[in-house]
């Protein structure tokens, strides 16, 4: 096996929504937290490493011998936490995840998409129980000298965020509010 030289992030995220990094069938469902997808973020804001990945490269000939998924995007804990069937219609290869999948899907979650949990003391078939969060960071958050956390994520709806947003150069800051401090903040998603 050869070591393949580093990828950014960027190129990941893009590779999982080109659909050229898929997933085996071999492979489990997605499972992690949004505790564990914002300390994630953290240790990668931290410059800390995340461990290596194992790419599977699949030629074209051989792809349809195989069952491929794509990626979760949108996260939703009752209605959307399989992996869709991948469309295997391409003229070229394509690139399985052997080892890193929770890994690229809470990136690719937390960058591209959303995660929907149920919210405690709410019924399973309430539709509302289960609001459409958005991955931000608080960018004026000060760490406690015992917290494990510099840097603080947080899955949010649009109303913990608030309405205000302004987009630029294609990130969204949102004004927001913490209910213990009644401070407000400017966060990034």
């Amino acid at each position: 096996m050869a070591f393949v030289e580093p990828i950014t992030i960027k190129d990941a995220i893009d590779n999982i929504h080109r659909k050229n990094y898929l997933l085996p069938a071999i492979q489990r469902e997605f499972v992690w937290s949004v505790d564990q997808i914002e300390t994630l973020f953290d240790s990668l804001m931290r410059d800390y490493p995340i461990n290596s990945f194992l790419f599977w490269e699949v030629e074209r000939n051989n792809v349809d011998k195989y069952q491929f998924y794509e990626f979760v995007r949108e996260y939703h804990e009752r209605d959307s936490y399989h992996n869709p069937k991948a469309n295997l219609s391409g003229e070229s290869g394509i690139i399985a995840i052997l080892d890193g999948q929770q890994r690229l899907t809470s990136l690719y979650i937390g960058l591209k998409g959303s995660y929907a949990y149920k919210m405690p003391r709410k019924r399973w078939d309430n539709d509302a129980a289960f609001p459409k969060r958005h991955l931000y960071l608080n960018l004026f958050h000060a760490p406690a000298e015992d917290s494990n956390i510099e840097y603080q994520f947080s899955f949010l709806t649009k109303k913990e965020a608030g309405f205000a947003t302004l987009t630029i150069s294609g990130l969204r800051l949102a004004k927001f509010s913490t209910s213990s401090s009644r401070s407000t903040s400017m966060i990034i998603c």
